[in-house]
């Protein structure tokens, strides 16, 4: 049966993941709110069909907001989002996952939320994989403080469960992509080498032998979070299809695809990087309902073709 509607405040809800976490919600017969600073999420991502407020987690008065929207649920993908950015500045990367999602939950308990259903990052938390494909009984050992900081807030959510009967749900997502995604940022190699061959410049794989990664199609992520509203409580549950491609592969699939005739460059490797990663989906069939259903095949296209509208 589909879920009773619900009132959502999603942060994060302009930026490329939480952006599609509004789109879904809304499509189910939700009431959705959007809570984004706009230093990354643009305007026109937002659902014209949600409201949107524009505030800052570190700084907006989070008790006074929650209690306005007055949500049975909370999506939150409001977040620093970038190992490089991590390492290069590990207090603000704590200050933003950390120390916000902290004044969120608090908000949210003080605001009567019955449910938190958090983005955290199955593509680092792990660490070094210790067996492929990775399963939630993994050990978790982050080695960058991105990471880190992604996994401190799982323990939060649990305390606040604990303590206070706040509902949560963690999905620890694979390497997301798809439409929106930023081709200018750090993350979602898709993207950035997409957009440079469309624009004739060299696309750059980090390091000589770079590591497989699971790739999860945000559309896939974003149905993940409708389902989590009302199942899975209590879990903490990876998202991602138990599939592993190479930067090399990528790079050899979009040139195909866009018939690009230049070549690739090897930099050096990425800083905090893990090696090979690809997350055992199972478990999130198992209580939420939930598998992947675009191919990568499929998601690079879309991700192609959203891309070649933006640069027209």
């Amino acid at each position: 049966m589909p879920a009773q509607p619900q009132r959502v405040l999603v942060t994060g809800g302009a930026g490329f993941i939480g952006s599609w976490v509004v789109d879904a919600m809304v499509a189910a017969g939700h009431e959705v709110v959007a809570l984004d600073d706009l230093s990354h999420g643009k305007r026109e991502y937002v659902n014209p069909k949600a409201r949107l407020i524009e505030a800052d987690l570190l700084s907006a008065d989070l008790e006074a907001i929650v209690a306005d929207v007055k949500p049975s649920a909370i999506s939150h993908h409001a977040a620093q989002a970038s190992v490089g950015g991590s390492t290069a500045d590990p207090v603000h990367d704590a200050q933003v996952n950390v120390v916000a999602s902290v004044r969120l939950l608090e908000a949210a308990r003080k605001g009567g939320v019955r449910k938190v259903i958090y983005a955290a990052s199955g593509g680092s938390v792990y660490g070094v994989p210790r067996y492929i494909p990775i399963d939630e009984k993994h050990p978790v050992d982050p080695i960058s403080p991105y990471a880190v900081s992604k996994h401190t807030v799982e323990h939060y959510l649990r305390c606040f469960q604990e303590l206070y009967g706040l509902a949560f749900t963690a999905l620890r997502y694979a390497n997301v992509y798809g439409p929106r995604q930023d081709p200018h940022g750090e993350a979602g190699v898709i993207a950035i080498f997409a957009d440079r061959m469309m624009r004739g410049e060299v696309p750059i794989v980090n390091g000589t032998d770079p590591p497989e990664r699971d790739y999860v199609y945000v559309g896939d992520v974003a149905r993940a979070n409708v389902l989590a509203l009302d199942r899975g409580d209590g879990e903490i549950v990876n998202i991602g299809t138990g599939t592993g491609t190479t930067a090399v592969q990528v790079y050899d699939r979009l040139k195909d695809l866009l018939g690009y005739k230049g070549d690739k460059r090897h930099g050096p490797p990425r800083l905090g990087d893990v090696p090979d990663v690809r997350l055992n989906p199972a478990r999130a069939e198992q209580v939420l309902g939930w598998r992947p259903t675009v191919s990568f095949e499929d998601g690079v296209r879309a991700q192609v073709e959203w891309l070649r509208t933006r640069l027209r």
